[in-house]
């Protein structure tokens, strides 16, 4: 009888043991809920959506005044808006940006992205947002006219471009340079016979080299470009997909057009984000 007390109080023990346990658990169910409530998209930083972009790409993506800008930069920073994220925007290379994101380096990539199969792979896009054209920036003097005339010619290209991909399907054996000012050097040195570009890149470029590069031929760019996201990170995307679809019907993407491409012709096949709502012409949205 008289283990009774030893036996009561290792009971009771193992009751607290157990009810602790209970809470424990408990706890850590609600802190699971708790996070993903206030995190719903798996961002690094809750409400905040870190974007890779480039520095050097005007008038796409590009540092002014040290700020992020261009039209993908603002659209983005727009759509983002309507979700509820501010964007963060971080400066890499093309050629290592679409990994970046799928590694979760960055919550999305903006940077004019053309959408290919290849591209697919690696990352998912959301709905296309913008279309583009190839530029073919020659230095000035130089009797190239149009992209059939590329053939044993020093070509560069900016490595992991959509424009690279276009550069070697047609056996160019392109130079491949890291970045957009590479390879405007290389045209103002003389060491390229020619640059295959983004042509509002290459359009800009030309303009402002003092006459040391020209424009020499443009031809529409065979897909649109879009948003990369970690490759199943469908929360995100699906929600900047309505983000873009409200920027569009409030008339902020055709503001941003005009602002940043004045006078490009769109496409009369091109609808821009789900294509399921209506694109007020600048007028009509001012």
């Amino acid at each position: 009888m008289r283990f009774l007390p030893a036996l009561t109080r290792v009971a009771a023990l193992g009751a607290a043991a157990v009810l602790a346990a209970t809470a424990l658990t408990a706890c850590g169910a609600n802190s699971g809920a708790t996070s993903e409530a206030a995190n719903p998209y798996g961002l690094l930083q809750a409400g905040v959506l870190r974007a890779g972009t480039l520095t050097d790409a005007p008038p796409n993506v590009y540092l002014k005044d040290g700020k992020f800008t261009g039209f993908d930069n603002d659209l983005l920073s727009a759509v983002a808006a309507k979700v509820g994220l501010k964007v963060e925007f971080v400066g890499t290379d093309f050629s290592a940006l679409l990994s970046q994101v799928n590694n979760h380096k960055f919550d999305v990539g903006s940077s004019s992205i053309t959408i290919t199969e290849a591209r697919k792979k690696t990352v998912d896009f959301g709905n296309g947002y913008d279309f583009g054209y190839f530029g073919l920036d020659v230095p000035a003097g130089s009797s190239i006219t149009s992209f059939d005339q590329l053939a044993g010619k020093r070509v560069v290209v900016v490595q992991g471009t959509v424009q690279d991909d276009y550069a070697t399907r047609e056996n160019l054996n392109p130079v491949r340079v890291p970045d957009y000012n590479g390879a405007i050097n290389q045209l103002k040195a003389g060491t390229a016979d020619a640059w295959i570009a983004p042509a509002e890149i290459g359009d800009k470029s030309a303009a402002d080299s003092n006459g040391k590069i020209k424009v020499a031929a443009k031809q529409l760019s065979p897909a649109p470009t879009a948003y990369a996201f970690a490759k199943g990170n469908d929360k995100l995307r699906e929600a900047l997909n309505k983000g873009l679809d409200e920027v569009i019907a409030d008339g902020t993407w055709s503001k941003l057009q005009a602002q940043y491409y004045p006078g490009r012709p769109i496409p009369a096949d091109f609808k821009p984000g789900s294509g399921a709502v209506a694109v007020p012409s600048p007028s009509a949205a001012s």
